[in-house]
């Protein structure tokens, strides 16, 4: 199967691309641009969901503006600011595509890279993750060394905590399968930034198969999260991660389709 063309359903878009976005005024614009472009371009059967965390800018009137122009895209409204975590899970849920991936709103990696996922979904995979230590040489604008070194301990904290095998967790770029998808957000409970890890320790406990694909990515300025503070929150989060394993919190596994 072509990731260029996978078999779909009737009535069912081959791609989903979910992108989270909190008071993403400032580059959403380029961002969507960019995606609806090169969707246009590729001649992807897709459909382009924004997923709107109470933003308290003129995020969701821009989307809303594209969206008049571009019928394959739509605005998500979360009920106030939920986190990451839960935006992601809710474009998930509502998204109709057989491969489904979620990006960044700043476009880290662009969003050239998401055939590499693709291709790995439609040679096997149930699940795709862009990496950005497979081949750091692919990193076009580094992160600062302290930031580095956080995520280097957090990453030995995850595989010595949750088993996690995988050289980079938190890349905002990844793909799943419609099956996969099926099986794993149901069942997340994380909303906020440690919700990367839950994800992939679903995905570990059901025995899916997870591939990790080295992509492009630069660090961009204006990030919204705070390496101490939430490096702290996403610790806690993966102490419950381990709790909810404990308390059987991820033993039903939802129906898959």
């Amino acid at each position: 199967m072509n990731a260029n063309h996978p078999t779909i359903n009737a009535g069912r878009p081959a791609y989903s691309i979910v992108i989270p976005a909190y008071n993403e005024g400032a580059r959403l614009e380029e961002t969507l641009q960019e995606v609806l472009a090169y969707i246009s371009v590729r001649g992807w059967d897709a459909e382009v969901i924004v997923v709107n965390d109470g933003s308290r800018d003129n995020t969701a009137e821009i989307v809303r503006g594209y969206a008049e122009r571009n019928s394959n895209l739509r605005l998500l409204e979360n009920r106030g600011n939920r986190g990451k975590g839960y935006s992601v899970r809710n474009g998930m849920l509502h998204a109709n595509g057989e491969m489904l991936l979620f990006s960044d709103a700043d476009l880290s990696s662009p969003i050239e890279e998401a055939p590499k996922l693709f291709a790995a979904l439609s040679e096997g995979a149930d699940v795709a993750i862009g990496s950005r230590w497979l081949r750091p040489d692919l990193q076009t604008e580094k992160q600062p060394l302290y930031r580095q070194f956080m995520g280097r301990i957090f990453n030995l904290l995850l595989r010595l905590t949750l088993g996690l095998k995988w050289k980079d967790t938190q890349c905002g770029f990844k793909a799943f399968t419609r099956r996969a998808a099926q099986s794993i957000f149901p069942l997340q409970r994380i909303e906020r930034w440690g919700f990367d890890p839950e994800l992939l320790y679903l995905a570990s406990r059901f025995r899916l198969n997870v591939v990790e694909v080295p992509v492009l990515w630069a660090h961009r300025e204006g990030t919204q999260i705070s390496p101490l503070r939430d490096g702290i929150r996403m610790f806690e989060e993966m102490l419950r991660i381990r709790w909810n394993a404990t308390c059987g919190d991820y033993d039903e596994r939802s129906p898959q389709g």
